[in-house]
């Protein structure tokens, strides 16, 4: 049987970015756009005929704005939405409401002021397009270019069995991608101030990831920053990876510390989860736990079984609280996951094997 096509709906007010957006997702063959709509209005009814597997919404519309449409539609008929607005650039609330309200991703606009950063963004939004295709959407209340795939080896050399050394400071390493804004929220409300140091990567282009850290850092008991190169990593704080960069863990004497690094996306991925979880192999070995949680694709299985290899615990979020299944469902395909968890339990268990560190050192 021939795949099926993901088939898009796209409601933007601006007629050459719709011809952008078309023309991007046309060169991909697993994906048809099924129509265009230059307004909130003129897309219901569309839907009254025809339901896309994905709608691509601006926010800036006239006679009905995007973010009111976003409420109505996961209220009366949930589908998988994402935002296309250079609102969401600036690092705005606006992001988070639109994740609140329902949507399953957020890109940017695409930029066409050179090659790169078209290919950049074509890449990133049919990928986002296929991603949300599989995402689990329910209801909420109402308020082709193909890039070549590297591994991590682009970043960071391989680790060596027996070549990390001994320390006994924990680490938490965290991968995500769709759905996470939400699933990391949940996490991290729910971890008390003693917990420990959390490295976290999830995928976000640049500009995003500031806000997103300030949100969670004002609804959390623990310090949530965006992290920064050399700054050393401290028990009761989260470090979010910067959008568009890379984030490792690094080791100066016995103490941990971040490296910040520019390179090519690993996994298709800048920041790449992969990256981070080969750096923690390296350097935290034992003394680490990995956690991959909801997104599509492979990002992040490699990474955990390199860190199940040299002893580290690892967790995966389950299928049931997954938005989208797809990265968690591969690393436990690759055999690095220990233990598949459900959302609500991530908090539990990451103090669990925190405290069991501290009992055997006391011991």
């Amino acid at each position: 049987m021939p795949k099926q096509k993901v088939r898009v709906l796209i409601v933007d007010d601006s007629a050459s970015v719709r011809q952008i957006l078309l023309t991007i997702l046309s060169e991909d063959r697993d994906i048809e756009v099924m129509g265009t709509a230059s307004d909130p209005f003129v897309a219901a009814k569309r839907l009254q005929d025809e339901i896309p597997d994905v709608m691509i919404l601006d926010l800036e519309m006239p006679r009905m704005d995007g973010m009111t449409f976003l409420r109505k539609i996961m209220a009366q008929r949930p589908i998988p939405v994402i935002i296309c607005s250079s609102l969401t650039e600036e690092g705005s609330n606006v992001m988070f409401e639109a994740f609140e309200a329902g949507a399953v991703d957020i890109v940017p606009k695409p930029k066409i002021d050179t090659r790169q950063a078209l290919l950049e963004c074509s890449t990133r939004l049919r990928e986002a397009v296929k991603s949300a295709a599989r995402a689990r959407v329910r209801p909420r209340s109402e308020r082709r270019v193909i890039e070549k795939k590297l591994t991590a080896d682009a970043i960071i050399p391989p680790p060596v069995q027996g070549k990390t050394r001994p320390t006994t400071e924990r680490i938490v390493c965290i991968g995500a991608s769709t759905g996470g804004t939400e699933a990391l929220n949940d996490v991290l409300e729910m971890l008390p101030a003693h917990c420990p140091p959390l490295l976290i990567v999830q995928h976000m282009p640049a500009g995003f990831t500031a806000a997103f850290a300030k949100r969670l850092d004002s609804v959390c008991q623990i310090r949530v920053k965006e992290a920064e190169d050399g700054e050393p990593v401290l028990p009761g704080c989260a470090y979010i990876a910067p959008g568009a960069r890379h984030m490792l863990l690094q080791r100066i004497g016995l103490r941990y510390q971040i490296a910040i690094k520019d390179g090519p996306p690993v996994s298709r991925h800048r920041p790449s989860v992969d990256v981070l979880f080969r750096s923690a192999a390296q350097h935290a070995g034992a003394n680490a736990l990995g956690v991959i949680m909801t997104g599509m694709g492979d990002d992040g299985a490699r990474g955990m079984l390199e860190m199940r290899k040299l002893g580290a615990s690892t967790r995966a979020q389950d299928e049931e609280s997954c938005v989208v299944f797809g990265m968690p469902k591969e690393a436990i395909a690759f055999g690095g996951v220990e233990k598949v968890v459900s959302l609500h339990h991530i908090p539990r268990e990451i103090m669990h094997w925190y405290q069991a560190g501290h009992a055997a050192v006391a011991g």
